[in-house]
């Protein structure tokens, strides 16, 4: 089992420092919510909803972002550069020391 660190800047500013494992097939928004960190998943990780939203802050190489991600994000409140939503990004080893904010609620 490996586990990678993500750290996560809620929306009051707290930063948080999670273990999050990648042999549990988990994603981004999946994590936040085993923290308990104040992030909706409305439509439980299928791209249809962007309350997972968040800002990516490092510079990581992430998953290709999808036609129903981009279509959703081009809908969302507050969308950035980096923008993504945490339901389409799967929890890997290249995820060690991940960076995030999570985006205000829409």
């Amino acid at each position: 089992m490996i586990d990678v660190n993500i750290i996560i800047k809620d929306r009051d500013g707290v930063i948080h420092e999670v273990v999050a494992p990648t042999d549990m097939a988990m994603n981004l928004m999946e994590v936040c919510k085993l923290h308990e960190l104040p992030i909706e998943g409305t439509c439980g990780g299928m791209a249809m909803c962007a309350s997972c939203q968040c800002y990516v802050l490092s510079d990581h190489s992430l998953p290709e972002m999808q036609d129903e991600e981009e279509a959703m994000l081009s809908e969302a409140f507050y969308v950035k550069e980096r923008s993504r939503l945490g339901c389409q990004i799967p929890i890997t080893k290249e995820l060690h020391n991940l960076e995030i904010e999570l985006a205000p609620e829409s």
